[in-house]
């Protein structure tokens, strides 16, 4: 499904990118308008670029763009910062979390589909993380909101203590959990079962998940 052809200005995340010629950036990035879209930024390589550091990965920005009808890429134009990911750049755990977010939802999410809820779940996170909450009850949330928007919610056997904490989290917003000592163990049957579920799902592995394990 082609998105409607025309210049573009759309709330996004962006998800990845890649280099390409000499000056150029192949972009993945995720609309609330339109879903996951793949475009080009010409000479975002370049100093001074019309870029500047919003083509980061979960560089949450307003990004310009023209599709045209039946191409594989649009045109990225300009793009204007909402909220850089540069403040958890220096704390690796957050950093590391962003990068298992980022890698989830770029497998996760089909191309041109939007989806409001899935959106707001990247938001949510991330203002999360930058408050200074616990990595461990972001990267749960994350993935067990994920896999639930996905429509993979599989029926799982974990200790009574996991299953309590996914059941608040499916019934409260991620700033109003309750107060916990959060540490790595803290529900990691279901943080693995939730993982296992998106890889299988998606037919790949993680490359963030052993990292994460390792903290």
């Amino acid at each position: 499904m082609a998105a409607h052809s025309g210049a573009k200005l759309g709330e996004t995340f962006v998800l990845r990118t890649y280099p390409y010629k000499e000056a150029d950036l192949i972009v993945s990035f995720f609309t609330r308008d339109e879903g996951k879209l793949r475009g080009i930024a010409r000479r975002a390589r370049k100093p001074k670029s019309a870029f500047g550091a919003g083509l980061e990965r979960m560089s949450h920005v307003r990004m310009a763009y023209f599709q045209r009808e039946n191409a594989d890429l649009a045109n990225l134009t300009s793009c204007e910062m909402i909220s850089s990911p540069f403040d958890l750049g220096s704390d690796y755990d957050r950093s590391l979390a962003l990068d298992f977010m980022t890698e989830a939802a770029e497998h996760l999410l089909p191309a041109h589909e939007p989806n409001e809820k899935f959106f707001r779940l990247m938001i949510a996170v991330v203002a999360y993380l930058k408050s200074g909450g616990s990595v461990w009850a972001a990267v749960l949330y994350f993935s067990l909101w994920a896999v639930r928007l996905s429509g993979v919610f599989p029926e799982m056997r974990v200790r009574a203590e996991s299953a309590e904490i996914a059941h608040e989290m499916l019934e409260k917003p991620l700033s109003a959990l309750t107060a916990r000592e959060w540490t790595k163990t803290t529900a990691s049957d279901l943080r693995r079962a939730l993982v296992r579920t998106m890889e299988q799902h998606v037919e790949r592995k993680f490359l963030t998940v052993p990292l994460l394990e390792a903290l």
